[in-house]
């Protein structure tokens, strides 16, 4: 614990000493054009080749594959029949086959032939997709068109074994992945090559780094190239000839540009300790002190032994003794305007933990004393 407070305080202090984390980003590093949106797909498929872990009796898989067949033209013969009667006797037929969704994100511009991926996730009784193999799915747009065609060998991390009373689980077993699974079928529409103007968002909201990006392209291009809409936006003319549009956009996104300074913020993830503050964080004045009380208590067993001449008995007897300790923890003191630097120092002062720290840092918010956004993950 103290080599990851030690470390937090070289940090703070290489700032202190004057190393500017100022620095200078491209366009395309701190913007996203809006005609490059992506486009979330969703199927519903089957996954066959498993070793015994699919859904088994569940009735929808069993309808799946009865539909699946009878395209496949196997609805000449009672074959089909008496695979839907073992189903709903309670037969494990489907033992090796599982029912699942896929969603994929679809990029912006993305062209029929391309690959994407996907994620394949178990709706059923499955336990395990590990070694099965995805049936040709389609996937739809929320228009209910079909943009992608999916199928393969899933690729699954995730262990699940289990013997003598003993389990242990690695990752999720019920997931899985294609690399490249699917391949684009059909073009999304957009402006890019039809709008007058192209339109660029910034990817973290911030008006000084909008205007900072709008006063770039202004001065390598000529006025009124680009206008700040608002915080998130700028509006940039381009070429209407697809090629030039293509060269320009390709100059605008690699001009470097001095980004405004984010937010103060502490970014606290409870579950595992993890403790981010940003450089711009500052505490006003505030007296800070932590401790824990530990309670101990020790049994101890006797026996009780009667006199010489009395007519009692010999018994046990458990005795408990109870201690109470509260470290002496020194109280250290805030003064107005302090920076991280002096935050981790005070912190480390007093030898607290990562959860002390997180503790501390919930007080002062609460206390009004923290100028900066708190936020638990």
């Amino acid at each position: 614990m103290q080599h990851f407070f030690q470390r937090i305080s070289l940090l703070a202090l290489l700032w202190a000493l004057g190393f500017s984390t100022a620095h200078a980003d491209r366009i395309k590093d701190l913007t996203s054009m809006a005609a490059m949106r992506g486009n979330q797909l969703i199927g519903y498929g089957l996954v066959v080749g498993l070793q015994g872990t699919g859904d088994k009796k569940a009735s929808f898989t069993s309808q799946s594959m009865k539909t699946l067949l009878n395209r496949m033209g196997l609805n000449q013969d009672n074959d089909i029949d008496k695979f839907s009667n073992a189903i709903a006797s309670g037969s494990d037929e489907l033992a090796n086959v599982a029912a699942v969704m896929i969603t994929a994100d679809l990029p912006g511009m993305a062209k029929p032939g391309q690959r994407i991926d996907i994620n394949v996730s178990a709706i059923g009784a499955a336990s395990s997709l590990r070694g099965g193999n995805l049936l040709l799915t389609s996937l739809r747009g929320v228009d209910g068109q079909i943009y992608a065609l999916a199928q393969g060998a899933l690729t699954s991390t995730g262990i699940d074994a289990g013997g003598a009373g003993s389990k242990v689980s690695i990752g999720v077993t019920t997931s899985a992945r294609i690399p490249g699974g699917a391949t684009v079928e059909r073009v999304v529409p957009n402006a890019f090559d039809k709008s007058d103007n192209v339109l660029l968002n910034l990817r973290e909201s911030d008006f000084t780094t909008a205007n900072s990006i709008m006063q770039a392209i202004n001065s390598k291009f000529g006025a009124d190239v680009a206008n700040a809409l608002d915080g998130v936006s700028i509006v940039v003319r381009a070429p209407m000839d697809i090629s030039q549009r293509v060269s320009f956009m390709s100059m605008i996104e690699n001009i470097d540009v001095q980004p405004g300074e984010p937010p103060a913020r502490v970014v606290v993830n409870a579950r595992t300790g993890t403790v981010v503050i940003s450089r711009n964080v500052k505490v006003t004045a505030a007296a800070v002190t932590h401790g824990t009380i530990t309670v101990s208590v020790a049994m101890t067993n006797e026996v009780s032994q009667p006199g010489a001449f009395s007519s009692g008995s010999t018994k046990e007897v458990q005795n408990a003794e109870i201690k109470v300790g509260e470290p002496n923890k020194p109280m250290f003191l805030f003064q107005p305007g302090v920076d991280l630097r002096q935050i981790v120092d005070a912190v480390n002062q007093v030898g607290a933990t990562p959860s002390a720290l997180i503790a501390i840092l919930e007080a002062l918010k609460s206390s009004g004393s923290l100028r900066a956004e708190l936020l638990v993950i």
